[in-house]
Parts: C-alpha cells; sequence; structure tokens
C-alpha cells in the first residue's frame, strides 16, 4: 500500500507540473492489474479515481500486456 501511496503522490506532482508547462498532455498512472483488482474496484477506490480524476493504465506483469486503459 505504501508503493501505491507514493506512485499516488507522484501522479498528483507531475500532473501539476505538466499542467503548468504542457496542459495538453495527459498523465496515466500505471497499475498492475492486481493492485486494481484489490483496491480501485471497492468503491472507496473508484471515488478516489472520479475525485482525483485518475487516468489508469492497468497491465498484467507476467505476460507484459494492457489489461485495462481508463479515461
Amino acid at each position: 500500500m505504501a508503493d501505491l501511496e507514493r506512485a499516488l503522490g507522484q501522479y498528483v506532482f507531475y500532473r501539476f507540473l505538466l499542467a503548468r508547462t504542457d496542459p495538453q498532455r495527459v498523465l496515466y498512472l500505471s497499475i498492475p492489474d492486481e493492485t486494481y483488482a484489490s483496491i480501485f474496484v471497492e468503491l472507496e477506490g473508484q471515488e478516489l479515481v472520479e475525485t482525483q480524476n485518475l487516468k489508469l493504465i492497468v497491465f498484467d506483469p507476467e505476460q507484459e500486456v494492457i489489461v485495462r486503459w481508463t479515461e
């Protein structure tokens, strides 16, 4: 969970910086499918995505493929 918290903090910070320097660029947070399934399918995770306007790329690390791309 600490890794996710750190990643979310970095995501918010980078999104802030990009908005100032290149507002047209979209930033995505890349997470393993297990993390998505354990956190972001729950109500709190869904609310986090909505309230923070998170853009997610969910991947399967074993198969090395993207399994979900949220806008």
